[in-house]
């Protein structure tokens, strides 16, 4: 028998996922997340699905892994120590970044210092043309300099990030062996070699940011091989990266900055996979955890991508699954700053206190602590018994709250809740206006440990008909990793007018990126089984600034038709921005490539079906809407197909509580997910 395992590590919480291959049978877990001994979480949870399930380690075939090493160590800046060699003249590229405040809004902000201060930033003489010809030979002594200065300013490694090389790679190349041959303990990284993209400030703050993560990431990685080696796992252990796929954990050493957002985009991977399997042509992601709440669009079955996602206080241009995060988890602290309003987030109590009602030391309320004092969770296990809930701390943290607003206990506590799904509103808001699209032609898939608790009180402002509530929506990120495709990106910078002529160029461009990827996934993945391929071009009207991404097929490139593409780009254009202009000249400025190894994906086998009305286990008195009602509490796991009950309900189960007001219908589908109607 053989069983494959997803891991993902929260705030508060790390998911398991096990399948079994055999039986089908899918078994989830949750160990409180022990951010000072990162990795250790992951043993403990073989430990205990070894107890719990029966699972052998020796029997464990596939294992992926969702970790938050690399972002933690962006957002608390404890990566290495780096020093940055840039073109001569060129030194000031971080400080310039876009030029842009943060917050428009506020006169005084200020941009945040960068990762690699001015002081540490050192020139090198040479220069590569915009064609990438070469306009001025690399000095090699200007290396020399820079490395003896880099060594006096303590540096733990070095970015390279020179001038057009996304076009002419060997002037950086020439820069990294000179530093390792004089200095092999220096750790050095190259813009071109971590994604080699045009435009100077965006590839240079990507390739720093890589370099920043990398050393500790590597650092991880070997450790959890390591310890999964002790425990007798024998599997490769596999590493969810930001663009949804995974990749080895020995490539992720080499390639860190690809899995800064892993386990938010495995959240949208394994939501994508629900909305296929409930046949949603437009669905929303809502994965609400213990210290953020991540919003992403899955259409047709497929969630969307993007660049230039925010990874601390950076943008990061490496493509990613496109998510829109607010700092309002379920441990999200609530606070009434000094004019006497109420606020939530960002500041999470994490698992180290950890909400006031987990008993565990924290004292200030959270939203996990309002849902409590309203009675919604509290009724029944949570965490799979990791916590139970202490609702008099609850009370307690709340009563400080309600005191500096002079409301009621459980007035101030959904205030609490009100002011958390108002946030929540505003993003999904942003989300949906990048892409021109209407939040009520969409489902909303709510996962996570408080997704299903806040979902429905967010449906209803936002206008949302239907909430889907999976199986096992608290580990549903672990189980996106499990499910997850070995994948990679590949881009290359080539400046083409569409119009005829283009198809030298378009055809040689694509096969240089079809050759990077195959040679990718066949030697460094170990992949052999038949591959997919999926074509896009970052394409602009001459003249303008940026760019979109308009996805294309192989026919056309391979044919050369390029109405074709020009077409795909205005229909593209005119989706986001309502307006296209077809006698415009389009401009092709990056080809991309993505290569696609599938990996099996489980099959799931149907929930027994019944006509009968489900029995609640209890009834519970539960406060919203400015009172307090006799609600039924259900227990999940006796739920079954094609079941209906309508709101107000709870429903408990291990790993999440479901929190419906009433004006939602319930029912339960084949496969055992909760489908909720608003208004039906």
């Amino acid at each position: 028998m053989s069983y494959r395992i997803g891991v993902d590590i929260g705030g508060t919480f790390t998911d398991f996922c096990v399948f079994n291959e055999a039986s089908g049978e899918l078994h989830s877990l949750k160990v409180l997340s022990t951010p000072e001994e990162p990795g250790s979480e992951v043993i403990e949870g073989v430990r205990q699905i070894r107890s719990r399930f029966g699972v052998e380690p020796g029997e464990v075939a596939y294992f992926t892994h969702g970790t938050t090493v690399g972002i933690n160590t962006v957002i608390q800046r404890k990566g290495v120590r780096l020093c940055l060699f840039a073109t001569e003249g060129f030194c000031d590229v971080l400080e310039l970044a876009r030029l842009k405040m943060p917050d428009p809004y506020d006169l005084f902000s200020r941009r945040p210092a960068p990762l690699v201060t001015r002081e540490r930033v050192f020139p090198i003489k040479e220069r590569i043309a915009p064609d990438g010809s070469i306009d001025e030979p690399l000095d090699e002594e200007s290396v020399r300099i820079a490395l003896a200065n880099a060594k006096r300013a303590g540096a733990e490694g070095i970015v390279v990030s020179l001038l057009h090389a996304y076009r002419n790679p060997t002037h950086e190349e020439a820069v990294k062996a000179i530093v390792s041959g004089l200095a092999p303990e220096m750790f050095v990284c190259c813009s071109s070699e971590v994604w080699p993209i045009i435009r100077e400030y965006e590839r240079t703050v990507t390739a720093v940011v890589s370099g920043y993560v990398q050393p500790r990431v590597a650092f991880y990685l070997s450790s959890l091989e390591a310890a999964l080696k002790g425990a007798g796992i024998g599997a490769v252990p596999l590493i969810t990266k930001s663009n949804g796929g995974v990749m080895s954990a020995e490539l992720g050493k080499r390639h860190a900055v690809q899995m800064l957002l892993s386990g938010t985009a495995s959240g949208v991977i394994g939501a994508s996979h629900v909305a296929r399997l409930c046949g949603l042509k437009n669905a929303m992601s809502l994965d609400i955890g213990g210290t953020s709440a991540d919003m992403a669009l899955i259409v047709e079955g497929q969630p969307q991508y993007g660049i230039g996602e925010q990874v601390g206080d950076f943008p990061v241009f490496i493509p990613t699954v496109s998510v829109t995060s607010v700092g309002e988890g379920g441990g999200s602290i609530a606070w009434v700053d000094p004019f006497g309003v109420l606020k939530v987030g960002p500041e999470s109590a994490g698992s180290t206190p950890g909400p006031a009602c987990y008993g565990k030391g924290g004292t200030r309320a959270t939203i996990t602590d309002a849902f409590a004092v309203c009675g919604f969770i509290g009724q029944s296990g949570l965490g799979y018994n990791a916590v139970q809930i202490d609702l008099g701390r609850a009370k307690a943290a709340v009563g400080e709250i309600a005191a500096r607003l002079k409301l009621g206990l459980q007035e101030a506590a959904e205030a609490i809740i009100k002011v958390a799904v108002s946030g929540t509103f505003v993003e999904v808001s942003k989300l949906v206006s990048r892409y021109g699209v209407d939040p009520r032609d969409f489902a909303l898939i709510a996962f996570g440990g408080a997704g299903p608790m806040l979902a429905a009180f967010l449906a209803r402002e936002l206008g949302i008909a239907q909430v889907v509530v999976p199986t096992t929506p608290g580990v549903l990120s672990a189980f996106g990793g499990l499910i997850a495709d070995i994948k990679n990106d590949f881009i290359k910078t080539v400046y083409l007018d569409v119009g005829p002529g283009l198809e030298v160029e378009l055809r040689r461009g694509f096969a240089e990126l079809l050759d990077q990827a195959v040679r990718w996934l066949r030697d460094e993945q170990g992949f052999r089984d038949a591959y997919t391929l999926l074509y896009s071009a970052d394409m602009r009207y001459r003249g303008q600034s940026f760019e979109i991404e308009t996805p294309l097929e192989a026919a056309w490139i391979e044919s050369a038709l390029w109405e074709r593409i020009a077409e795909a780009f205005h229909r593209q254009h005119e989706q986001i921005y309502d307006y296209c202009d077809r006698a415009a000249p389009a401009q092709i400025i990056n080809l991309r490539l993505i290569i696609l190894g599938p990996s099996p994906k489980p099959e799931f086998k149907p929930l027994p079906a019944s006509d009968a009305a489900p029995r609640p286990e209890k009834s519970a008195l539960v406060y919203y809407d400015g009172k307090v009602r006799p609600v039924p509490l259900y227990a999940r796991s006796t739920l079954l197909a094609g079941q209906r009950f309508a709101g107000p309900a709870v429903i408990a189960q291990d790993d999440c509580t479901t929190c419906i007001p009433d004006g939602f219908d319930v029912r339960v589908d084949a496969y055992g997910n909760l489908l909720l109607r608003y208004g039906a």
